[in-house]
């Protein structure tokens, strides 16, 4: 093969590559599946939150999540998985520093609350990070627990410096659980439509209490993600 066909077929596979993980309306409107290791997630994104919705799809398309793992799992809390250095990880590695070179500006929206079941951004400290900006590809899907309305009174005044939580927010979290300090703090940018036993099931795993603090004992996969058609 000639230099001039190497070159064009270079240019070819790259034209391919940036179509491929370009987001279409078509791509607003599906769902996104994460096949893991422990069962099927199915999560919906949210239009108001288009910046990280937008790049989530990005990333998908591209099958950046496809092989890594979820390294940070804490029961009645949350599940977090997109550091690419995840991928084919050794055995006791910390892990949870990787990703792209680039973040995303907050998108807090109050509709948006950290229920059971949401996928939500994380983010650098705000020691490092004032604006709360969110990692370029890390996230976690929320378990947490079920709260009493006394115990969210103290919360607020214990954690949330009096800030208020609203009344139908309360009632989720005396229902179904959730995160409620995590509000307005990380971006919340869509939840779980299918799947909320397989974040219980992960979320329950043993877990490392050494250097990789956090990471399951036995790898926990996204074997693959994509887009699908929504139901």
């Amino acid at each position: 093969m000639s230099k001039n066909q190497l070159l064009l077929t270079a240019i070819v596979l790259i034209f391919a590559s940036c179509a491929s993980s370009r987001v279409t309306n078509l791509d607003k409107r599906k769902d996104v599946s994460l096949q893991t290791s422990m069962g099927n997630i199915t999560v919906r994104l949210s239009d108001l939150t288009p910046l990280h919705r937008d790049n989530f799809i990005k990333l998908v398309k591209s099958k950046y999540y496809d092989g890594i793992l979820f390294h940070r799992v804490i029961n009645k809390f949350m599940i977090q998985a997109g550091d690419p250095d995840s991928r084919n990880a050794p055995p006791g590695k910390p892990l949870g520093d990787g990703g792209p070179n680039y973040t995303i500006p907050a998108e807090f929206r109050p509709e948006l609350f950290h229920k059971k079941g949401v996928i939500a951004a994380a983010r650098e400290g705000d020691d490092v990070n004032p604006q709360k900006a969110s990692s370029g590809s890390q996230f976690y899907l929320t378990q947490g627990r079920i709260f009493t309305h006394a115990q969210l009174d103290s919360l607020e005044m214990k954690r949330l410096n009096g800030r208020k939580i609203p009344a139908n927010h309360r009632e989720v979290y005396t229902l179904i659980g959730g995160v409620p300090h995590l509000d307005q703090n990380y971006t919340v940018f869509g939840e779980v439509v299918n799947g909320l036993n397989v974040i219980d099931g992960i979320a329950t795993v043993p877990t490392s209490k050494n250097a990789d603090k956090d990471r399951p004992l036995k790898d926990v996969k996204i074997i693959r993600a994509r887009m699908i058609k929504r139901k």
